[in-house]
C-alpha cells in the first residue's frame, strides 16, 4: 500500500463520492476531520463550476494546514465517470490535471489514457469495481488501487458478499484495496481491514451530515430508516442500485412490486417516471447505524472512537493460552 502510506488520516476511511450529495463543504469537512473526502465531478454544474470548486477546496485545505501544522488535512479525491456517455470527461479530466487532484476515482470503465494523464503529474487513480473481472481489467490498465463495491453498498452497488469479493481480489492483487458495502461504524472499518482491505469506503452515513447537499427530508429519512428499508432495483436508472423504500412510496410507487427496467444507462435521459437521485433517494444497508444528523467532523470522531474500541476489544493480548 506504499502509494497511500503515511497519509495524515484519523482512520483509514474514504468518504465515497455521492451524486448530488457531495460538494465542497462536505469534502473540506471530511478532509479537515482526517478522512479522504471526495465528490463526483458531475456534481459541479455547469461544468465551469468545477474549476471554482477545486480552487476553493485546495485553498481552504491549505489554510487549514498552515494553521494546523501538527494536524494537516487528509487529501481529497474527484470521481470521474469514464463511460462513453459522459460528454464532460475530457473537460473534467483537464481540470483535475490543472489542479493536480491528489486522488482520482474512476467509474464505469477503465481508460488507460485517463490513468496516464493523472499519473503524469503524480496523482493516484482508484477504480471502482463490482466483479473480479472488472478488477482484473482495471489492474491491467494501470489503476493504482481498486475499490471493491460489494453487496449492501449505496448507489449502483454489486451483489457479491464483501467476504467473497475481497478474498478473490486479494488472491492476485497486492495493491491498495478499498471496500464499499454497508460500512457505517468504526468496527466495520476495522472488519474491512481484517478481511484484507486497506480502507473502508463510507457513503450513506455522510448523507445525514450538516455539510451534505441532501435535502432535510432525505437526511431525516436516513436517520429513521434501517437496512430493511433499502430496495435493490434497476427500475429507475436501468442499472441496479440500492434505494430508500420510503422515497419510492412517496413517489406513489410500490417498492415491493417494481418491474424490471430494460433501459440502458444514460446521463442525459428525459423520462416522466421518478428519477433516481432527484426523486428516488439512494443509500446503502449500513444506515441502521445512523441515529441523528451530525457534522462530518462529529461523524468521523464517532467512527474513530468505535474503531479504537474495536481494536482494543478484539486485538487485546489473550489472557490465556488456547489449546
Amino acid at each position: 500500500m506504499s502509494i497511500l502510506q503515511n497519509l495524515p488520516l484519523a482512520l483509514p476511511v474514504i468518504g465515497a463520492p455521492m451524486f448530488t450529495i457531495s460538494g465542497p463543504e462536505l469534502v473540506i469537512a471530511q478532509c479537515k476531520a482526517g478522512v479522504i473526502g471526495s465528490f463526483p465531478a458531475l456534481n459541479a454544474r455547469p461544468a465551469e463550476v468545477l474549476d471554482e470548486w477545486l480552487i476553493r477546496i485546495r485553498g481552504e485545505l491549505a489554510q487549514h494546514d498552515a494553521a494546523n501544522p501538527a494536524r494537516p488535512a487528509a487529501p481529497f479525491a474527484v470521481n470521474l465517470i469514464v463511460h462513453k456517455s459522459n460528454v464532460r470527461l475530457e473537460h473534467d479530466l483537464a481540470l483535475c490535471v490543472k489542479h493536480r487532484v491528489p486522488i482520482v476515482i474512476t467509474s464505469l470503465g477503465a481508460r488507460p489514457e485517463v490513468n496516464d494523464a493523472v499519473h503524469a503529474y503524480g496523482g493516484i487513480v482508484l477504480h471502482d469495481v463490482i466483479h473480479v473481472t472488472h478488477a482484473r481489467k482495471a489492474a491491467e490498465r494501470n489503476a493504482d488501487g481498486l475499490i471493491a463495491v460489494a453487496g449492501g453498498a449505496g448507489g449502483h452497488a454489486g451483489t457479491l458478499s464483501p467476504f467473497a469479493l475481497v478474498q478473490e481480489i486479494r488472491q492476485w492483487w497486492p495493491g491498495p484495496l478499498v471496500l464499499s458495502g454497508a460500512i457505517a461504524t468504526g468496527a466495520a472499518v476495522l472488519a474491512a481491514q481484517v478481511m484484507g482491505a486497506d480502507f473502508g469506503y463510507v457513503g450513506s452515513a455522510f448523507i445525514a451530515t450538516r455539510e451534505s447537499n441532501a435535502p432535510p427530508e432525505y437526511k431525516a429519512m436516513i436517520v429513521s430508516s434501517h437496512a430493511e428499508d433499502v430496495v435493490y432495483t434497476n427500475f429507475f436508472s436501468g442499472v441496479h442500485g440500492n434505494y430508500l423504500k420510503p422515497s419510492i412510496v412517496r413517489a406513489g410507487l410500490d417498492p415491493d412490486n417494481l418491474p424490471a427496467s430494460e433501459r440502458s444507462m444514460s446521463f442525459a435521459e428525459g423520462s416522466s417516471r421518478p428519477k433516481a437521485w432527484r426523486d428516488i433517494w439512494g443509500c446503502g444497508q449500513g444506515i441502521g447505524a445512523v441515529s441523528k444528523i451530525v457534522t462530518a467532523g462529529e461523524l468521523v470522531a464517532r467512527l474513530a472512537h468505535e474503531y479504537r474500541a474495536a481494536q482494543r476489544r478484539h486485538f487485546a493480548p489473550l489472557s490465556h493460552s488456547v489449546a
